[in-house]
């Protein structure tokens, strides 16, 4: 059977499940092409006539959904699984967003690596468009809109997707590298260009850490230009010529924003030559990756501060 007839039927049969409407928040899970596992994260409710948000969270290299969900810990538990806390900042953002619908589909593949993920498939241009589309299908809502994001190797998809569909459609609104953007080059910025100028309201957002300075057991963690510090930074200078920033700079980060705010840029400096990839995520990334420029920006939580979702943590 066709892998494309596969995931027709997955997706048909799920989306005659998802009509019944759960008690608590909704948490469906099945796979598609044979190596690719979703998760879908709805709210209890869906309001039928408010905005939908479709995030599709490329899962980093190495984790498992579960982990980046996140969950209290106990004694013995993997340290992966308090590293991310996707779900508890999902249900932070649903009780600000409190107008729409906002739902998270995890993506994770059996090789734990988008970039060896694509490797596999020749045909990734195709596949990953045709998977986004059909997996915003799912959901319901006739108003949705789609928000694509990713951490460490999730940023692999996202460039796929772009790649892929060339012109980036009007529908997604939002893109957001969690320290992720390791495969941009000038290639991608035509594209990301006329998104900007052209689709209302599309909005991006790049976090990176100083990683071309970074140690692990003495050793560089990446090469000069091979990390997203280098790859962020050539991404702004690309923007700079089209666009109009502001910069502004804290005890631990130097931010670069639009002046409509719609595109901004967070670099965290590096003076000890530490590792800061995942706290990029775990000190509220995800929430501002999701507000950031919006009225919800920086309100009851603060990008690169306390965890201000500790108590949505089950």
């Amino acid at each position: 059977m066709p892998r494309f007839f596969i995931l027709v039927v997955f997706l048909s049969a799920f989306k005659s499940a998802a009509n019944c409407q759960p008690a608590a928040d909704a948490i469906d899970s099945f796979h598609i092409y044979d190596d690719v596992k979703v998760t879908i994260d709805r709210p209890a409710k869906m309001f039928k006539n408010r905005e939908t948000i479709i995030t599709f969270f490329a899962l980093p290299n190495g984790n498992t959904t579960e982990q980046t969900m996140g969950k209290k810990m106990a004694g013995g538990d993997d340290w992966h699984f308090d590293i991310q806390h996707i779900r508890a900042q999902t249900r932070f953002i649903r009780q600000e967003l409190t107008r729409k619908n906002f739902v998270v589909v995890y993506l994770e593949n059996k090789y734990r690596s988008w970039p060896s993920w694509k490797q596999k498939h020749p045909h990734f241009k195709k596949e990953i468009p045709h998977m986004i589309d059909s997996l915003a299908g799912l959901v319901e809502g006739k108003r949705k809109i789609v928000y694509l994001n990713g951490h460490s190797g999730g940023g692999s998809l996202i460039f796929g997707y772009l790649a892929g569909v060339g012109q980036i459609p009007p529908r997604v609104k939002r893109i957001s590298f969690l320290d992720s953007d390791y495969g941009y080059d000038s290639s991608y910025y035509p594209g990301l260009r006329q998104w900007l100028k052209e689709v209302k309201g599309a909005a991006l957002n790049v976090f990176a850490y100083n990683d071309s300075v970074a140690l692990y057991n003495g050793k560089p963690v990446v090469s000069a230009t091979g990390g997203t510090w280098y790859r962020s930074h050539l991404l702004l200078k690309h923007l700079q010529e089209d666009f109009v920033f502001s910069k502004s700079v804290t005890d631990s980060l130097v931010i670069y924003r639009s002046n409509d705010n719609r595109v901004q840029f967070f670099f965290k400096h590096n003076l000890n030559r530490g590792i800061y990839h995942t706290q990029q995520v775990e000190l509220n990334g995800f929430i501002h990756s999701v507000l950031s420029g919006t009225r919800f920006d920086s309100r009851k939580y603060n990008y690169y501060s306390g965890r201000a979702y500790s108590h949505l943590i089950q």
